[in-house]
């Protein structure tokens, strides 16, 4: 494991918080997985960084369980990049835009599509890169390897029940909801965008050895 692939992937790391913490900003809704930490953060008022770090480490025990001895270090470095992004998450959200009033809903929708390009610029990085993964996309890869379910089809599903659990507890909790009009952008546009910088970014990774994509 190259030296310079780590130090890149440290700074996508970083990178994605504040993608994260832009969409959250703008309050306009946001993705499944995000959208259950809000939530769960408006309920008991723990910082959404926390919150989201907290379902990341059961992600990753989640993972602990299934893969046992196959549980490698690339998985354990899991719970530096969880603990990482959600401690960031709680710097860029609260102390550094936590001050910054976004009013006009035409800026919020600008200050979103920005989040989401940055995160799927960066997230397209991380995959390239190949040093670690994100502990819900190892938990959902395990449990579908386990269970014979195709990956894809499992992950979508996973976020289908992110987003009933965040509305049912929005309901129940009378708390803001966290799935909004930003919810379906960032599904229409995060996947495509992130396709196409892969894309673009995969010969320059190769050419720089950053990457074993063929």
């Amino acid at each position: 494991m190259k030296i310079k692939r780590i130090l890149v992937c440290c700074l996508m790391i970083i990178t994605v918080s504040f993608g994260a913490s832009l969409t959250l900003k703008a309050a306009i809704g946001v993705g499944a997985w995000d959208a259950l930490a809000l939530t769960g953060s408006s309920i008991n008022g723990i910082q959404v960084g926390t919150v989201g770090m907290i379902f990341n480490f059961i992600c990753i025990f989640i993972e602990l369980i299934i893969l046992k001895k196959d549980f490698k270090i690339k998985h354990a470095l899991q719970i530096v990049l969880c603990f990482i992004i959600g401690c960031t998450i709680n710097l860029f959200f609260y102390d550094i835009l936590g001050g910054i009033d976004l009013s006009n809903y035409f800026v919020r929708v600008t200050i979103l599509i920005l989040g989401y390009v940055i995160n799927a610029f960066t997230v397209a990085v991380i995959m390239l890169l190949d040093v670690v993964t994100f502990a819900l996309e190892g938990a959902c890869m395990a449990i579908s390897n386990k269970l014979g379910f195709k990956f894809h089809v499992f992950r979508q599903v996973v976020d289908i029940l992110c987003i009933i659990i965040s509305i049912i507890l929005a309901l129940i909790f009378d708390v803001p909801l966290a799935i909004r009009e930003g919810t379906l952008i960032g599904m229409l546009i995060f996947g495509p965008i992130m396709g196409i910088f892969m894309k673009l970014l995969k010969p320059i990774f190769k050419k720089y050895n950053l990457t074993d994509y063929a």
